[in-house]
């Protein structure tokens, strides 16, 4: 993963973590519960968000293997490690790399804001992947296309469209499944036998979440532009319009995503 910034995962974070799905944690911490050393593939990791999330949760000595393609986010993700947890940063293009990824001994794999990102043929691989390795796989925060503002605008819809259009644009991995990936993944895990829990794990910004709000919308309107779907002057528009919404302390913001937990039927 490369092309986001360091500053962008960490305005987000504390919504990811507040997002992030409880009974869908509780099942993963459970399924590892009681294992004397544990190992963590994670995909994608950004900043290391997923580690922050997790790790503390879990007991025995952990193993997480940090699997990006930014050095910078690597060098972040690795910083301040808990005691008992082992680190091994690794520089992987998971594109081309996948399978040394998931190389070696894995009791779990994790990725966080990933799978809206790849192609179909990328998640077929990581599904058979993981299949024939008998791993479990903790997907979280996947967008899922539902935007809902208020105050709504006349201009929201042709945004929202817009945004997800962009959203099945290349990312690195090919054409991308966007917005219908949790369901995707969902229905491929099942077809190899696989139970999966899932459930919402949406962002929500409030009337005080005014930094997140800005940058969120500049990126869809920016996003929008790129499509041609729209008038860049349809588009300026509802950029003014909602970010005066957003510095009277007026805006709220839910942004649709899914937490997804898939183990082999008959492990715990």
């Amino acid at each position: 993963m490369s092309g986001f910034a360091a500053e962008w995962l960490a305005l987000r974070e504390p919504y990811d973590r507040e997002a992030r799905d409880p009974a869908i944690l509780d099942a993963v911490v459970a399924s590892l519960a009681g294992h004397p050393s544990i190992t963590i593939a994670d995909l994608g990791c950004g900043t290391g968000s997923t580690l922050r999330a997790l790790s503390p949760r879990l007991e025995g000595r952990q193993n997480w293997r940090l699997i990006d393609n930014d050095l910078g986010l690597l060098a972040r993700a690795s910083a301040g490690a808990l005691p008992g947890v082992n680190l091994l940063p690794t520089v992987l293009d998971l594109n081309r790399d996948l399978e040394a990824a998931l190389d070696g001994p894995v009791d779990l794999v994790t990725a966080s804001a990933l799978l809206d990102l790849v192609s179909e043929d990328w998640l077929g691989r990581l599904v058979m992947e993981i299949a024939a390795r008998k791993v479990p796989l903790y997907a979280a925060l996947t967008y899922d296309g539902r935007i809902v503002f208020d105050p709504s605008d006349s201009g929201d819809a042709g945004i929202v469209a817009a945004v997800n259009r962009h959203q099945q644009r290349d990312k690195g991995f090919g054409p991308a499944i966007g917005p219908a990936a949790a369901a995707t993944a969902i229905a491929r895990l099942k077809t190899v036998g696989y139970s999966v829990d899932h459930d919402t794990a949406d962002w929500t910004f409030g009337p005080d979440d005014r930094a997140i709000q800005t940058e969120i919308l500049s990126g869809w309107a920016a996003a929008a532009r790129e499509t041609g779907d729209l008038a860049v002057a349809e588009i300026v528009g509802w950029l003014k319009r909602r970010r005066d919404t957003v510095a009277a302390g007026r805006s709220s913001i839910r942004v649709g995503h899914v937490d997804i937990f898939a183990r082999p039927i008959g492990t715990r």
